[in-house]
């Protein structure tokens, strides 16, 4: 059963935290990395995890980690207050979870896409597009965030792009004909959003051969830095455990999410 949400929301922080572990949930395996290590360490999920289940098991595991934050890259649509749906490949019980008392520390969550595309930035105008169980997407311009839902746009005979793009297009369609299809959407979503550079990212990212100029695959180290950037970013609510230390007051930050 979800906990209902009675931790503090607050806007920036400042400084940002020394620690943070950044956490990276998706339908088959949790990840997670600490600033300053190198090899993350990860469990697995699953239909049947629940946010209850996921802060026991990394509780359990993470071992000699000490951590300040928490940054979580969720994998469906986040508000201000956290996840806003529940997850279509893990248990229930994620919106209204409170996230901050059950760590005991402060939280940032932002959609997992969104956390990857922060870690894979460089500069100017950049898509991101995540390929896994479906279609994560996210822009960033000028270090402006925006997170897209890329996949709900229409393709043909009632399916949405997600259903072409993610796991059950390549099982359907076969990897040939799927890559192609990726290529495809890649070009014409550059020319769309009038982008400098697209970096593709996700599960599947590792299938997609031969990538047009301007296109490059991410790394398994982005959704992190990602996470880590988390607690530079303006208009990102922290949420704070009453029972735990304030979190800190507002500042202006560069990046931004809208």
């Amino acid at each position: 059963m979800a906990k209902p949400s009675s931790g503090t929301g607050r806007k920036n922080s400042s400084p940002a935290p020394k620690r943070i572990l950044a956490i990276d949930i998706g339908g088959t395996k949790v990840k997670y990395l600490l600033s300053g290590e190198v090899e993350p360490r990860r469990f697995s999920s699953g239909k049947r995890m629940t946010p209850t289940k996921m802060v026991e098991s990394l509780l359990s595991e993470v071992g000699d980690w000490k951590y300040d934050a928490i940054s979580i890259g969720y994998p469906g649509l986040v508000g201000d207050h956290g996840p806003r749906s529940e997850p279509g490949n893990l248990g229930h019980g994620w919106v209204g979870f409170d996230f901050a008392a059950a760590f005991g520390c402060p939280v940032r969550i932002i959609n997992d896409a969104a956390m990857q595309a922060l870690g894979s930035y460089d500069g100017g105008r950049m898509l991101f597009l995540g390929l896994g169980t479906g279609l994560g997407s996210a822009l960033i311009s000028e270090c402006v965030l925006v997170p897209l839902e890329l996949g709900q746009l229409y393709w043909e005979d009632g399916k949405v792009l997600s259903d072409i793009l993610g796991h059950r297009g390549l099982k359907k369609l076969g990897k040939s004909a799927w890559r192609q299809a990726v290529l495809d959407t890649v070009t014409s979503l550059m020319s769309a959003f009038v982008c400098d550079s697209i970096v593709i990212g996700g599960g599947n990212a590792k299938l997609i051969r031969d990538l047009p100029p301007g296109i490059s695959r991410g790394n398994n180290l982005t959704a992190f830095r990602g996470g880590f950037r988390l607690w530079n970013v303006d208009d990102v609510t922290t949420q704070a455990d009453p029972g735990a230390h304030h979190a800190p007051e507002a500042r202006p930050a560069e990046w931004r999410l809208i």
